[in-house]
């Protein structure tokens, strides 16, 4: 993996997450989609829920925007079992299919990034 994308923000807090997919998105066009990995990681999980109401907050849903990574084939997304425990996240919840993995392994799988950039 060369780029990893680190997303650790809830949705709608700032557009950090919207500019973060934005470069996810992009990158693709640059990088085979196996050298992008995705990372959501503590308030970031929050990203993948279905069902967001954006609206409510005068906000632009992300959620649409992140259903591309698979039309971009971008299948590495990974969440922490700590999380998925934490926000009691389950299989039905979320938008992608993500890799559940243990903190060390997640962390493990981190480093493996040539770059990082976190949202």
């Amino acid at each position: 993996m060369k780029v990893a994308f680190v997303f650790t923000q809830a949705p709608y807090g700032s557009s950090r997450v919207r500019e973060g997919i934005d470069a996810l998105l992009a990158m693709s066009a640059y990088c085979d989609e196996t050298d992008i990995g995705v990372f959501f990681l503590h308030d970031g999980v929050l990203n993948l829920l279905a069902r967001q109401q954006a609206e409510l907050l005068l906000q632009k849903e992300t959620s649409a925007m992140l259903k591309l990574l698979a039309l971009y084939e971008i299948e590495q997304c990974f969440i922490s079992q700590e999380d998925v425990a934490r926000y009691q996240l389950t299989d039905q919840s979320l938008l992608l299919p993500v890799k559940i993995l243990e903190q060390s392994a997640l962390i493990n799988t981190l480093r493996q990034a040539e770059k990082i950039l976190t949202f």
